[in-house]
């Protein structure tokens, strides 16, 4: 008789699920009753102690996802689990998975155009769920809550909910591990704790009597793309030399900070360790990485639409600081005709260089791209002379600014990127919409040291690494040839390896010298280790 506590199915394609253990329904019970608050309080029942029952609400919803993850893997062997998603509803655009989208999308809609049915009043005391809210919001920052707190809240609980979920699934991996605790940290910290408590000094005689805007410390424009507008340059400015810090601060992570480390480490160091939208979708966007479109169509679709984003969140920045220069060259350092012809400088310089150094590396394509985008930066420069005060690209700069922010702040990064990550993946606002993506992806395509090796030898063409590739990158195809997978959309998560049952991948920063070509190895051609050698 077999005694062991596992399966020794060695199926790579996992098993049909099976029922919910008891700790998972009582798991399921508590977390539902935590959410089953939260709904109450939409409805306004007036809780007589706000702290208490927010407290319990989240303490349930965190617990019940705790508890149930616990029980789904303490009993499991540590190491590669598929665990029947293609048999779930949730997990593989089942009913429930829809009802999920649904669901999500539309609280964010809520969220972002109709905050008032949460409760939200703008003179006088809050109602409903936001009301809900209010005694920890005063605790942190002395106001009262918003939408964007409950949100930011909500959002805190989730990432480090299941991101104790995902310490447990992938407990075989130390990479995994450390990156989930970075993650769950830069969060909690600086994209929560941290701006509610800056809130605390504005008036205060740290500041001079000055006002500090909200700030996440670790949102770098263009995510932050509000970041550079007039009222929150004054409020920088009016803060002494705390304020006027965190501007050059903002600068420098432009265009120093983030180039360095991209450069030495990939976009992984942002996008899989530091960023809030990618800690969400690697924690509790987990169960559905598998979703993701790995079609040649998507990827060119990925492609034009998220440099597209880059190009407009350009354009507007450039329009909005335009809008609040000067003219007058004697009280102005930087007048408006002396910028836009610095951003058009700036801008053809980085064009010249990729044309002229690392046009190799570049598909046919996107060589058009860059050529089509230089001729917009030559218009940036002719159009101020025919525009309007106020006005840059002959468009009025705030009509840019709105348009930018329903179409990409609103739409795309909230309601369909977050709300539909039960229908199209956990990163689908990583890979079409975001633009830091974009940015960090150019850089780490063209000058970065980061890549993923392959021992193509060793493949045995699972199929694991494509699937749960989030970024709907074909990882077997680079395997299999045992070609070094350097792309633009990678975001060095490190589950293609984690998943992998031959160690065929492996995450490097390291120089290309003294390495052996493991293509080379596959095609059995001989490789000369003595040279190898002679190099060390």
């Amino acid at each position: 008789m077999n005694n062991q506590s596992h399966s020794p199915s060695m199926a790579l394609t996992g098993e049909p699920p099976k029922s919910l253990s008891i700790n998972q329904k009582i798991a399921t019970l508590l977390g539902l009753s935590g959410l089953g608050i939260l709904l109450l309080a939409v409805f306004n029942l007036n809780f007589p102690n706000k702290s208490l029952w927010l407290t319990l609400s989240l303490s349930a919803i965190a617990l019940g996802t705790i508890w149930f993850s616990w029980d789904a893997y303490s009993n499991k062997l540590p190491g590669i689990k598929n665990d029947g998603v293609w048999f779930k509803s949730i997990s593989s655009r089942g009913l429930w998975g829809w009802v999920a989208g649904l669901a999500l999308t539309g609280f964010y809609i809520v969220l972002y155009f109709y905050p008032e049915y949460l409760g939200l009043v703008s003179d006088g005391d809050n109602k409903g769920v936001i009301a809900l809210f209010d005694p920890l919001s005063k605790f942190l920052s002395g106001n009262p809550a918003s939408q964007w707190f409950v949100y930011g809240t909500l959002y805190t609980v989730a990432i480090l909910a299941f991101g104790i979920k995902f310490l447990w699934k992938y407990r075989h991996n130390r990479y995994e591990r450390l990156r989930t605790w970075s993650v769950m940290f830069f969060q909690t910290a600086f994209a929560f704790i941290i701006p509610e408590l800056m809130a605390r000094l504005n008036g205060h005689e740290v500041l001079n009597g000055g006002s500090l805007p909200y700030f996440d410390l670790k949102n770098i424009w263009p995510l932050n793309y509000y970041n550079f507008e007039g009222y929150r340059i004054k409020m920088f400015l009016s803060s002494g030399e705390i304020g006027f810090a965190l501007l050059i601060f903002a600068i420098l992570s432009i265009f120093v900070i983030t180039p360095i480390l991209t450069y030495k480490y990939g976009k992984r160091w942002y996008c899989s360790w530091v960023c809030g939208c990618g800690g969400l979708a690697e924690t509790a966007g987990d169960s559905f990485r598998q979703l993701s479109d790995k079609s040649t169509f998507a990827w060119k679709v990925e492609r034009w639409v998220v440099h597209s984003v880059v190009v407009f969140v350009t354009l507007m920045t450039t329009a909005v600081i335009y809008s609040y220069l000067g003219t007058d060259t004697s009280n102005y350092w930087l007048t408006k005709s002396s910028f836009l012809i610095g951003v058009g400088v700036l801008l053809t310089l980085v064009f010249a260089w990729v044309m002229i150094f690392k046009r190799d590396q570049l598909q046919k394509d996107a060589q058009y791209g860059a050529i089509g985008y230089f001729v917009i930066i030559m218009a940036l420069i002719g159009f101020h002379f025919f525009s309007g005060e106020g006005e840059v690209f002959l468009f009025k700069s705030g009509t840019l600014r709105k348009s930018y922010s329903f179409l990409i702040g609103s739409i795309f990064s909230g309601v369909i990127g977050t709300g539909f990550y039960p229908i199209f993946g956990s990163r689908v606002w990583c890979r079409f919409g975001c633009p830091m993506a974009a940015i960090l992806g150019f850089q780490q395509k063209l000058f970065s040291r980061f890549r993923i090796t392959t021992n193509g030898g060793q493949c045995i063409s699972c199929g694991n690494c494509s699937t749960y590739c989030e970024m709907g990158i074909d990882v077997r195809a680079y395997a299999q040839k045992g070609e070094n997978i350097v792309r633009s959309s990678c975001v060095g998560c490190g589950i293609c390896s984690a998943v992998c049952p031959r160690g065929v991948l492996k995450l490097e920063n390291g120089p290309l010298e003294g390495r052996i070509d493991s293509n080379q190895v596959l095609l059995g051609n001989d490789v000369d280790l003595m040279t190898l050698v002679n190099k060390k």
